[in-house]
């Protein structure tokens, strides 16, 4: 099997809940030794699940857990020992945490000047909000996502899937893989940032992007395209379907299709600009038209003519439709208790390290590689290990 790309990288992670762990997992998976540091009395998953519930073990697969109290100076020392040879380490504290813990860039690149700190915090670093809790639907509310959501007139939705915490994990990571190549050519680490409320406003690229040069305030378009018609959710005769036919070309093909080629004459719909202010009186014409079609007949005629349309799936549907299956987008994972089951993959594959990252190691119980990374990792004696477990230090 082909190395991993990052071997040869150790990570601390002090993350909790989803942001954190999303970005030490994309670490582990392709190959980093990522150590979770876990205070000696936790014993969830920090969001109030079982260790051996399927959202830890897909968050947490191929990282080890060392039990460590940070509270205490004999718990900093080692994290410091640790720092010494990391080459990132990860925290999702409120910001002054970090600070009062002594796990902040300032001070571990005094004991490693080629560090790299990534860090997530709700609102940010700074600012007048900095200190706030935080979690991901309420930063859905404060960057507007919610108020864009949902059908006109419905008042604010929350997005079905976690979209910021998933988001800031993943925008962290861009950020740690910029600072690890600009590491390449200094030798100097850095102090990595962003935030739920940033990363979901970049989520919101169209949206902002459209009232910074425009001052408009988009509002809620329901299942439609903001601004691109047809485009969003039509019947079919035994159910909907999603499709896209905003462009001149493929308007045309629909109306060819749907034997309304009369509108291509008309003002109301002869441009993409028309065709948005008229939206509603077209999404009744078209409508009309798919309605008397299957699904099916309709999905397969509109692909085969360049036109995208697709069904509308449920989660069990989307995993078990042929693309997703030869996609592999799911991997197993084998636990020692648990027996052998599924997650979810990183969603790319490299060619150069075997395709589609594995799952190698389940998700670790409370402390269970503490020995081993103070006694291989560290040099520490039995003696001295037993001496900090019964002391609470570990």
């Amino acid at each position: 099997m082909a190395a991993l790309p990052f071997t040869d990288l150790l990570v601390l992670d002090l993350t909790r809940h989803r942001a954190g762990p999303v970005a030490s997992r994309f670490f582990a998976d392709w190959g980093a030794q990522v150590i979770k540091i876990e205070a000696p009395s936790d014993s969830s998953d920090s969001m109030g699940g079982r260790r051996e519930g399927f959202d830890y073990q897909n968050l947490h697969r191929n990282k080890q857990s060392l039990s460590l109290n940070l509270k205490m100076a004999e718990g900093k020392s080692i994290f410091r020992k640790l720092a010494q040879r990391a080459d990132i380490v990860l925290e999702s504290f409120r910001p002054s945490v970090k600070y009062r813990l002594g796990v902040d860039y300032d001070s571990l690149r005094q004991v490693n000047p080629r560090i790299i700190c990534g860090s997530i915090s709700g609102f940010g670093q700074t600012g007048p909000y900095a200190e706030r809790p935080a979690v991901d639907q309420i930063v859905q509310g404060m960057s507007g996502l919610m108020s864009v959501t949902g059908l006109p007139g419905q008042g604010p939705v929350r997005a079905g899937a976690a979209i910021a915490d998933i988001s800031a994990g993943m925008v962290l990571v861009q950020g740690i893989l910029t600072a690890l190549y600009q590491r390449e050519r200094t030798g100097q680490g850095q102090w990595v940032h962003t935030s739920l409320l940033e990363s979901l406003v970049s989520v919101l690229d169209f949206q902002v992007a459209r009232w910074l040069r425009t001052g408009d305030v988009p509002g809620q378009a329901g299942n439609d395209h903001p601004t691109l018609m047809p485009t969003g959710l039509f019947p079919a005769a035994d159910g909907q379907v999603n499709l896209a036919a905003a462009e001149d070309p493929k308007f045309a093909t629909l109306c060819e299709i749907l034997q309304i080629s009369h509108l291509l004459q008309d003002p109301d719909y002869s441009t993409v600009q028309a065709r948005s202010i008229n939206r509603g009186k077209l999404s009744a014409i078209v409508s009309e038209k798919t309605r008397a079609i299957p699904s099916s007949e309709l999905i397969a005629r509109l692909n085969a003519a360049g036109i995208p349309c697709g069904p509308v799936y449920s989660i069990d549907q989307a995993m078990n439709d042929e693309q997703m299956r030869s996609l592999g987008v799911s991997i197993p994972l084998d636990h020692p208790r648990l027996g052998r089951f599924e997650v979810l993959g990183q969603p790319l594959s490299l060619g150069g390290s075997g395709g589609r990252a594995a799952v190698r190691s389940a998700a670790p119980d409370l402390g269970e590689q503490t020995d081993r990374i103070l006694s291989k990792l560290l040099g520490y004696e039995k003696v001295a290990i037993a001496s900090m477990r019964s002391r609470g230090v570990i």
